[in-house]
């Protein structure tokens, strides 16, 4: 179930990108059904998730968000961006890199509405800005430059 899992949410975000580049190419019919299909993908990793049991209540779900950027950031990324040192794979550093330190934040983030969570009290709603260099998520406002990536601000998109 686990693999069939990461392949659907694979096969779903690939068809995302995909889509984006046959519009970009001017075949708005072949991105319809790229995103046809990954809508589909989307409907079997949920029902395969569903099956692993795979989301709790809102706690227990913050406590594997926590665990699992405590992961990425910690281990996952460090001997990813090790090996790319290695390769001399100037791309894959610079895009572990990123991916490192955006997820450090995800952990922080997570952190803190876990926090939340367990303590019963509610912060109120806000906003977040995603930038679309890096995936520098950041509650509130857009920065004017991303403190990652350098992007502008037109970078990030509302969430």
């Amino acid at each position: 179930m686990k693999s069939a899992f990461a392949g659907e949410s694979q096969a779903n975000r690939k068809y995302l990108f995909f889509a984006d580049k046959a519009e970009k190419e001017g075949f708005a019919h072949v991105a319809r059904l790229f995103r046809a299909a990954a809508e589909a993908e989307t409907v079997h990793a949920r029902n395969h998730f569903n099956v692993l049991k795979g989301v709790g209540n809102t706690a227990a779900n913050l406590e594997e968000a926590v665990a699992g950027e405590s992961y990425e950031f910690t281990s996952m990324y460090p001997s990813f961006i090790k090996e790319a040192e290695t390769e001399g794979n100037s791309a894959a550093l610079l895009s572990f890199n990123h991916a490192n330190k955006v997820e450090k934040i995800h952990h922080g983030l997570f952190d803190e509405a876990l926090k939340e969570v367990k303590s019963g009290t509610r912060a109120e709603d806000q906003v977040y800005y995603v930038c679309q260099v890096c995936g520098n998520t950041v509650p509130g406002a857009a920065p004017a430059r991303c403190p990652i990536c350098g992007a502008p601000a037109s970078s990030f998109k509302l969430v």
